[in-house]
């Protein structure tokens, strides 16, 4: 799907059509979660748990790199 980047203030914004905010099961209003993934960026429906999961998944893998690299090569 094509969408157009527009100025809202000073900032930029994408209008979602109503069609992708019913496949994403959200509404004006709603939060979106961004995840930057190997094929681009994913927006999902915001869900707190996951939220919470995913920063401490980051956290884990920043503080603990060598490690974690030292694992994958086994």
């Amino acid at each position: 799907m094509k969408l157009k980047i527009t100025a809202v203030g000073n900032s930029a914004g994408v209008i979602l059509p109503k069609e992708l905010l019913a496949r994403l099961r959200v509404e004006k209003g709603d939060t979106l979660y961004a995840l930057e993934t190997p094929d681009g960026i994913k927006l999902t429906a915001f869900d707190p748990k996951v939220a919470d999961q995913m920063e401490v998944a980051e956290r884990i893998m920043r503080e603990d790199r060598n490690v974690l690299r030292k694992l994958s090569e086994n």
